[in-house]
């Protein structure tokens, strides 16, 4: 192997932004305080831990399972337990590759030291470690985040709900949730409806008080309560220029730094909460999980003192809205197929479905918002290929009308069918980011019922507008899980034709999966459409 500079600079800044994105990933992870709300999800992952449940109280056996999720995190020594969901030959081929995660932190603090001056020059030692952790992430933080939001939030289940800056209101107080962290926009909901702060915005005038999410913490919210969805990534300035939010509350992650200068034209009060991210201009009032309904109230009541401040005259609602289907979590896909997978499975074996695609990710200022989210997945349902999708991409799909059941009459005759039959949209809501782990779960028990590895299903990924690093941690955990994925936007790699090769070309050869890039989402669509094909041909369906 020759040495490769150009490709140990490539990897080490793409091993930076896995790095910084998982570290975000499985940040919100922390805390406690919280009412249990599904204690089936509890017990089952307390088995998975080996956790004795029988004859227990919930909260010895939440705090067993607390302590057992915590050591995954700082422990040096693996297995993570969810890397085992994995079909055994995934977690053999990562075994024999010596890329199975040995501990959260550790593969982060590993991967930092690689990339620090002077120390791995090896590109594809530094991509083989980049994989590993990004599987952490993925396998790790991420799937944890899911499943302890699930158990503390309850697991979503189908519901209407609408999307798009229409849902805000011109004669309410309009407060929107934006960023990452559950623990706060659930508090933030229950606060709105708390009788003394309705009536304190009634004796201002409002006829009551308004919540809408922004980004991944209103896909937390939209799933598990249908709290209506203003808009993505690029829509949070827009909502402040409709002149009808008294607060937008941040927390971490995709928050525009420059918020509080734009808020300051309007009445707008942006208010941070994250000890972890201040904004010069911004209101802070900091967010503590033992007080968590307490400063929730605090936080609801800056807002609705702000609803005297708007001015009249620079409101502009748009009319624009949308209805959507949300909330298909795994339980509730196998709970609309029956109890079981095996619907599914048939649908793919025999046709009407040719196969999955996760369409995920951010949108990106270098791109036309929304323009590759929704044609991608037009094309792909048009191929009677079932879409499932999360974070900034289920908010476009949703804007777009593709939620809805009656969305099945733009899909090919065999998932049309399908979803006629099921009552489901052709494109399935399944969360926020970090529930991209719910996708690998589907995967993995679709590849453990027909006895194959994730590599062998007509399965792909897409990020069309991907932006944020933690898209980086993301994409590089499902290409390692054996799943073709196409990027929309160019990650920045092209100065090494080494890395190119290896990530587009012979990662394949190695972990069963692989990178494509392609700025068009008609050809990717076309590319996803080949691959499907073509693993449909080698399992002879």
């Amino acid at each position: 192997q020759v040495l490769d500079d150009s490709g140990t600079m490539a990897v080490k800044n793409l091993s930076f932004e896995v790095r910084a994105g998982e570290i975000f990933g499985v940040a919100g992870v922390e805390g406690n305080g919280y009412e249990i709300k599904d204690e089936a999800k509890l017990k089952a992952l307390a088995a998975e831990y080996g956790i004795e449940t029988e004859g227990r109280t919930t909260e010895e056996i939440a705090l067993d399972l607390a302590k057992a999720i915590y050591a995954e995190f700082g422990k040096q020594e693996g297995p993570i337990q969810f890397t085992r969901r994995a079909p055994e030959k995934r977690v053999k081929l990562w075994q024999k590759l010596g890329i199975d995660p040995r501990g959260v932190d550790r593969e982060i603090v590993e991967c930092m030291h690689r990339t620090h001056m002077g120390v791995d020059n090896d590109y594809v030692n530094l991509i083989l470690h980049g994989l590993r952790t990004s599987i952490s992430d993925g396998w790790g933080g991420s799937m944890i985040a899911t499943e302890v939001s699930d158990v503390l939030f309850g697991t979503p289940q189908p519901k209407k709900a609408m999307a798009n800056l229409g849902v805000l209101k011109e004669n309410e107080v309009n407060i929107i949730v934006h960023g990452h962290e559950p623990t706060l926009s659930e508090m933030i909901v229950a606060a709105a409806s708390d009788p003394e702060l309705v009536e304190l915005a009634k004796k201002y005038g409002a006829e009551g008080i308004n919540v809408a999410g922004m980004c991944c913490t209103g896909n937390e919210v939209l799933m598990r309560h249908g709290v209506p969805i203003a808009g993505n990534f690029l829509q949070q300035e827009l909502a402040i220029i409709t002149g009808a939010v008294e607060a937008i509350i941040v927390d971490v992650q995709c928050i525009m730094p420059a918020l509080p200068d734009l808020a300051a034209c309007f009445h707008t009060k942006v208010i941070s909460t994250s000890p972890k991210a201040k904004f010069p201009g911004a209101t802070h009032i900091e967010f503590h999980e033992e007080r968590a309904y307490e400063i929730a109230k605090e936080i609801v009541r800056t807002a609705v003192d702000n609803y005297p401040n708007r001015v009249a005259e620079k409101v502009n609602i748009p009319d624009e809205r949308m209805e959507c289907m949300i909330g298909f979590s795994v339980e509730a896909i196998v709970a609309a197929l029956g109890g079981t997978l095996d619907p599914l499975l048939e649908a793919i074996k025999g046709g009407a479905i040719k196969g999955i695609a996760a369409v995920v990710g951010c949108n990106n200022p270098k791109v036309r918002q929304d323009y590759s989210h929704v044609n991608l997945v037009k094309e792909l349902i048009k191929n009677d290929i079932l879409v499932v999708t999360t974070g900034c991409n289920a908010i476009a799909c949703a804007k777009a009308g593709l939620m809805l059941p009656e969305a099945a009459e733009q899909a090919g005759e065999g998932l049309k069918g399908v979803c006629q039959q099921l009552g489901i949209p052709p494109v399935l809501h399944m969360g926020s980011c970090v529930d991209i782990s719910r996708i690998l779960v589907t995967c993995a028990a679709i590849a453990k019922a027909l006895g194959v590895d994730i590599s062998d299903l007509p399965v792909a990924g897409a990020a069309p507008e991907w932006m944020s690093e933690k898209a980086v941690s993301i994409g590089a955990y499902v290409v390692a899980s054996g799943i073709f994925t196409v990027l929309g936007t160019v990650p920045p790699v092209l100065g090494s034709a080494n890395v190119t090769k290896l990530l587009t070309e012979g990662a394949e050869d190695v972990v069963g999966g692989k990178f494509a890039v392609e700025t068009d989402p008609f050809k990717a669509a076309q590319l996803i459409v080949d691959h499907i094909m073509a693993k449909r041909r080698a399992l002879g369906i």
